[in-house]
């Protein structure tokens, strides 16, 4: 039998096949019987195997133009793109995301292990003209003291551009390096905090001591509170992976740290985010000459939307998600 012969007599099947995605169109999948869904699955993939032999076999336009149209609407209701639930998606980042980072005893470590080790060394650096010399060498104290002896006087707009861009570069790649760090069995993501608390808090207690501070808090002030709040999560996220690989629950490792990637995956996005705004509030804010009143105002009203975030909306409610 010649191929077109055979395609003809399988219009039959074609006619079937429209029939249902008109059905299908018009009514839910749920609402259909199980052998109709099943006959509907048959028929699309014979209809795609016609399409194939028409299109190599160079049947006639209108033929494989007329397949293409149907195996297309089949495709449509086999796969159906899914519309955005509004409600789930508020749900999802207004309760279970922060529920889910409030609950994680690894943002805790990274919180607590981040913060004291960053008072402790601003308030040793501050007391100690020494210490900071210690903690991040001689040089580069030296440069931090050069850095700021001047006051901002703002940028031009396409070097704040310029600068946002790095500024993201550069914030990604320590949040990298937090989170890899984590990855050796949580004892890297440790020490990575630590030290970048030691270095900051350091920074922050010497040049507090200086006559260059005003001109120092002036530039750092804005964006402090979403940097330091991502350098803690991505460290967090890092060590939840490697904590996974020690305490595997019964479960294998490949297990153990696959189900530890889904539940890092919050704190890893939340961090990006945090990054990418500190990032252009340290271009466009930090460096210009607004008033440090309105720079602090910037810094507190961060501080306090992570506050309701982490904290407010992350407090457990009741229910299933509170108690796992």
């Amino acid at each position: 039998m010649k191929v077109a012969d055979f395609l003809q007599s399988r219009r039959d099947n074609w006619r079937e096949l429209e029939k249902h995605c008109n059905l299908l169109e018009h009514r839910r999948v749920k609402n259909l019987g199980p052998a109709t869904i099943e006959r509907f699955g048959s028929l699309y993939r014979a209809v795609c195997a016609d399409l194939a032999l028409a299109d190599s076999y160079q049947l006639p336009p209108n033929t494989v133009h007329y397949l293409h149209q149907l195996v297309g609407r089949a495709h449509n209701q086999l796969y159906p793109s899914r519309a955005f639930e509004f409600d789930s998606w508020t749900h999802e980042l207004l309760a279970a995301v922060p529920q889910r980072l409030f609950r994680d005893r690894s943002v805790r470590l990274a919180f607590v292990l981040f913060w004291g080790t960053f008072l402790a060394a601003a308030t040793s650096a501050y007391q100690s003209p020494d210490f900071a010399e210690q903690v991040i060498g001689k040089q580069m104290v030296r440069h931090m003291e050069a850095m700021y002896d001047k006051p901002a006087e703002g940028r031009e707009g396409d070097t704040s551009s310029f600068m946002a861009g790095f500024y993201v570069r550069h914030n990604a790649g320590i949040g990298l390096q937090c989170f890899a760090a984590g990855l050796l069995l949580g004892v890297g993501g440790l020490f990575i905090t630590v030290a970048n608390a030691a270095v900051l808090g350091a920074v922050f207690g010497h040049m507090a001591a200086l006559p260059q501070r005003t001109n120092f808090f002036h530039f750092v002030t804005a964006h402090g509170p979403f940097e330091l709040t991502a350098i803690v999560l991505a460290a967090a996220a890092g060590m939840r992976l490697g904590f996974a690989m020690i305490d595997t629950k019964g479960m294998t490792r490949g297990a153990s740290l696959r189900l530890a990637a889904k539940e890092a995956v919050t704190s890893v996005s939340l961090s990006v985010l945090l990054f990418c705004l500190a990032a252009f509030i340290e271009a466009y804010i930090s460096p210009s000459s607004l008033p440090y009143s309105a720079k602090a105002s910037v810094a507190v009203t961060s501080a306090g939307l992570l506050l309701i975030y982490l904290v407010v909306l992350g407090y457990p409610r009741g229910g299933r998600d509170a108690t796992r």
